[in-house]
């Protein structure tokens, strides 16, 4: 791998550290913990959350009739949200112990936890939930396809990609072909013992 990506690709990690890190002030600053998956904030915040809770019937006073109006057009995406993460559980119980990749882990990526807060209503915490999940199985689906990408066809692209996934610095040039075929062995290899950084 060229020493300019391996030096991005150790940035990255650095950043994502870093991110880690801000995370766990933010913890200390809003005074929660997480224990067995559970979010516990101190009893003191967690008062001072409740009064600050919106009730239903304010809640539903404030939104123009339109936003209304768009919310069949939102979680009429449930259904095919839940068929792709269906579907990408199937690929990967099926494709990836054939070809050698590691499975990626459902609960990294699709994460809801906002509806532990006590200064949303009911609306607002399935609100959260639906974009959790959402986003969630969307960043799911992304990672299993880019480690398929990477056993299969891992080059880049000769046009720009605007946001690449994780694993794409990874790949050979476009229009490398020695590099493609020395590497994409190793490429594979690599899938066997990926962990998330």
């Amino acid at each position: 791998m060229p020493q300019g990506v391996d030096q991005m690709l150790a940035r990255i990690r650095e950043l994502q550290q870093s991110l880690r890190d801000e995370l766990e002030e933010k913890r200390d600053r809003f005074r929660y913990s997480v224990e067995a998956g559970r979010v516990r904030f101190e009893e003191e915040v967690l008062t001072r959350h409740r009064a600050l809770r919106v009730s239903l019937l304010t809640f539903f006073k404030r939104p123009r009739p339109l936003f209304i109006l768009t919310a069949p057009a939102i979680y009429a995406l449930i259904l095919p949200l839940a068929l792709l993460d269906l579907f990408v559980a199937i690929y990967q119980a099926v494709c990836f112990p054939v070809y050698g990749i590691d499975k990626v882990k459902r609960s990294e990526h699709v994460v809801i936890d906002r509806h532990q807060l006590a200064y949303l209503n009911g609306l607002q915490k399935l609100n959260c939930a639906y974009c959790g999940y959402a986003n969630g199985v969307l960043a799911l689906a992304r990672e299993v396809a880019a480690r398929t990408e990477q056993y299969w066809c891992p080059i880049k692209h000769a046009h720009p990609v605007r946001e690449p996934h994780g694993l794409y610095g990874n790949f050979t040039d476009f229009g490398d072909a020695d590099g493609f075929l020395e590497r994409q062995t190793q490429l594979r290899a690599d899938l066997r013992r990926i962990k998330r950084r």
